[in-house]
């Protein structure tokens, strides 16, 4: 796996298409959500793509501070390929996520949206579910924080 962190500027077109191809494919088609994955967030954001034999099969954005939570970083969009599942790359991901965190010397929680199925597997980091489940298009999520 070579993981690539890119500020939304430095994506070239053909990676910012994988990108949205790839989303699309997990987040609306495979998932069956109709949602507006445009949302204005990936210009501020940072992008970690992971490629296995350079073919985009993970891929995860990290917002900036108070983005969209107050006084803490927050990433989501988090996704690896169906083909390339089971081969612990989602965690991999998370690891590299905290690995780029702590460069930059964040000292802020980092708070989530997190898929509700994924709870446990965002507890294995430390995160903490906060508050009952709710409707976020169509599918059920919960805030979690790591402090």
């Amino acid at each position: 796996m070579n993981w690539q962190w890119s500020s939304f500027e430095e994506l070239k077109l053909n990676e910012l298409y994988d990108i949205l191809a790839l989303r699309q494919q997990i987040f609306i088609l495979e998932q069956n959500c109709i949602y507006a994955d445009l949302d204005y967030l990936d210009q501020p954001a940072q992008h970690l793509l992971g490629r296995d034999n350079n073919q985009l099969v993970a891929y995860s954005r990290l917002l900036p501070l108070g983005i969209p939570y107050k006084g803490a970083i927050s990433f989501g969009r988090v996704l690896v390929a169906k083909e390339a599942r089971g081969r612990n790359i989602g965690k991999n991901m998370i690891h590299e996520v905290f690995s780029y965190l702590k460069k930059q010397n964040n000292a802020h929680p980092i708070i989530i949206s997190a898929q509700l199925y994924l709870k446990t597997f965002y507890e294995s980091f430390g995160f903490i579910a906060e508050g009952e489940s709710y409707d976020e298009d169509g599918i059920p999520h919960i805030k979690m924080t790591k402090k």
